[in-house]
């Protein structure tokens, strides 16, 4: 850090030591293959687009926006302006067309760079609106798409050489970029974010976990996530590690396996759906193999905790070689095989799923932070590892507990304020610096932080009994049955459930029960309706009498993105989802 001072400095650091070792690999579509570049490479091309960025006219201080998928022309853009001393603003591939025109006109971008046809066309619409963009940039050639006069593909806009790469000498408190929190209500704020704020977390991060020069990354979380920035290309580029970048999601089992990747940064869902895949073949095979799937994960989670000095040796450890051979190797085989950690964040991983691959040898670090925290504020440690914790704070990092439960953090990975926004800095972060989470938590004997819930995120029932909505729908979320869920009863006299279902098994189960599994408006029928009740009413046994489910509607069609009813950080619109089927929610509480 005293070296490099700046990000861009950085990574003038890493190019100096290590220019010729790997430092990304990609995948070539019109060669098919992967493709390596080397951190001397890189740089070069850096250069390429500072000498661009200057030729149109930009000064430092003025905001760009970049819309890409994670590729090497994210940190070639990225490293380019942070260079020149300009303030990058990440975007969302998925966002909405009108949301991404309101980050660039709250920010101010003067460039907003995207990947290319699909993506110009979904934007065309509202690029009027965008006056303060002097150049829209595609990194693939814009061939069908309507016309702008500040519209270039970069292949005509890059010049053949830049030179040398230019890092702008200021001090490390001096904002190196906004991000935009993508709210579940509301506009979403841009976070301030200095070279100091995302640094100091890095180097902070790595004395949790160091990794090296050896290590693989496998990315696809979207670089505009605040988690994959910092672990997954600021430490990398700290640590001299590689990053691979994943085709797609849908493609990421056969990354994993081309790859091997020994690295992993991840969000519980993408831990949920490689769980719910074997799940899934599981039920179709034979008893035999899900008993001997579940003991070897029983064992394996055993022997975890033994390691960990938390419980004595066990006869059943006997068994793991065989447990290992037969199960866990096949299953962490499919993951590449070479994984030495798995970090997780941006949201509860649930503890079962944890347990799960921990017993099958994949140790999951689970970490907690925020986007205004740069994002790290704690983390779990390989050896002192509690899964069903977030850690304890990393270093220079300071977390308490508040009023009201409330998780407290202060350090210097706090966020400079929101962009433009005072008001809400003020409401966020306290006088003596302390920044007030949102969440609710306590603190264990060891120091490792427990998040229990939001402020703001408890139901209240008309008679007084309060509810925690996500305790719950995690628990409902247990059966794969079920997608997404949303449960309802705030000032109501019982509790209700907008569920998601999964269609291949609500089919499957329509078709037991002498419904038509082909005619999904059959799905909204009072049969249908207590089928789908008796397995959420299986999942909440465990909650108080008064916090039982009494009604439920039930749909096919997902909440997505695209459909608003997600933000890109993949978290539920409540609000949204509410409005959408208020009529269906007025019924369930009709009569009452």
């Amino acid at each position: 850090m005293t070296d490099a001072v700046t990000l861009d400095g950085l990574f003038r650091e890493r190019v100096r030591r290590t220019p010729d070792l790997v430092a990304y690999k990609a995948y070539n579509e019109q060669h098919r293959n992967w493709r390596d570049y080397s951190w001397a490479q890189i740089n070069r091309q850096v250069a390429r687009w500072q000498a661009a960025l200057e030729k149109d006219g930009l000064q430092p201080g003025d905001r760009v926006g970049v819309m890409l998928r994670n590729s090497p022309e994210w940190v070639m853009f990225d490293q380019a302006a942070l260079g020149l001393g300009l303030v990058v603003v990440p975007l969302y591939t998925q966002d909405r067309a009108e949301n991404v025109a309101y980050i660039v006109n709250n920010s101010e971008c003067k460039v907003l760079l995207v990947e290319g046809d699909e993506q110009w066309l979904a934007l065309h619409d509202v690029a009027g609106e965008m006056r303060t963009v002097v150049r829209f940039l595609t990194v693939n050639a814009a061939q069908s798409a309507p016309g702008d006069a500040r519209l270039k593909w970069i292949g005509e806009w890059l010049p053949a050489d830049g030179g040398a790469t230019r890092h702008l000498s200021r001090p490390g408190n001096t904002l190196a970029t906004i991000v935009y929190t993508s709210g579940t209500t509301g506009r979403p704020k841009g976070v301030m974010l200095s070279h100091d704020n995302i640094l100091s977390n890095t180097a902070s991060a790595l004395t949790v976990l160091a990794t090296g020069h050896d290590d693989i990354f496998m990315s696809f979380l979207p670089l505009s996530h605040t988690f994959e920035r910092t672990c997954g290309y600021y430490l990398t580029v700290m640590s001299g590690s590689t990053v691979a970048y994943a085709r797609s999601i849908p493609q990421l089992a056969e990354d994993l396996q081309t790859v091997r990747p020994t690295m992993l940064v991840s969000v519980p869902r993408i831990y949920e759906r490689i769980w719910g895949a074997i799940r899934a073949k599981l039920e179709e095979g034979p008893p035999l193999r899900k008993k001997l799937f579940l003991l070897a994960a029983d064992v394996g989670y055993a022997r975890f905790e033994h390691a960990q000095g938390r419980a004595p040796w066990q006869l059943s450890f006997l068994l793991w070689p065989l447990l290992n051979k037969l199960v866990a190797s096949k299953v962490l085989a499919r993951l590449g095989g070479r994984l030495r950690y798995a970090l997780s964040g941006g949201a509860a991983l649930p503890p079962d799923i944890s347990r799960l691959f921990i017993g099958l040898g994949l140790p999951i670090l689970q970490g907690y932070g925020l986007t205004e925290t740069s994002p790290i504020a704690s983390a779990n440690r390989p050896e002192n590892n509690i899964p069903a914790s977030v850690g304890q704070p990393i270093p220079g990092v300071e977390v308490k507990i508040g009023d009201k439960n409330a998780v407290m953090i202060k350090g210097p990975n706090v966020m400079m304020g929101y962009w433009n926004n005072e008001e809400a800095t003020r409401a966020m972060i306290q006088a003596d610096g302390w920044l007030n989470s949102g969440d609710t938590g306590r603190i264990g004997d060891q120091g490792h932080l427990f998040i229990t819930g939001r402020l703001k995120e408890i139901i209240v029932l008309s008679n007084g009994e309060k509810v925690p909505p996500n305790d719950m729908e995690a628990a409902i979320m247990r059966d794969p049955l079920f997608e997404q869920v949303i449960l309802l009863g705030e000032g109501k006299p019982f509790l209700t459930v907008m569920a998601v279902l999964n269609t291949d098994r609500w089919r499957k189960l329509a078709g037991t029960t002498g419904i038509d599994p082909l005619n999904d408006a059959l799905l909204r029928t009072e049969h249908a309706e207590q089928l789908v009740l008796h397995r959420v009413s299986a999942q909440i046994t465990e909650f108080p009498g008064y916090a039982q489910v009494r009604r439920v509607t039930a749909t096919l069609e997902p909440w997505t993105v695209q459909n608003g009813l997600m933000t890109p950080t993949m978290k539920l619109r409540r609000a949204k989802v509410l409005e959408k089927f208020n009529a269906e929610i007025d019924q369930m509480y009709a009569g009452h």
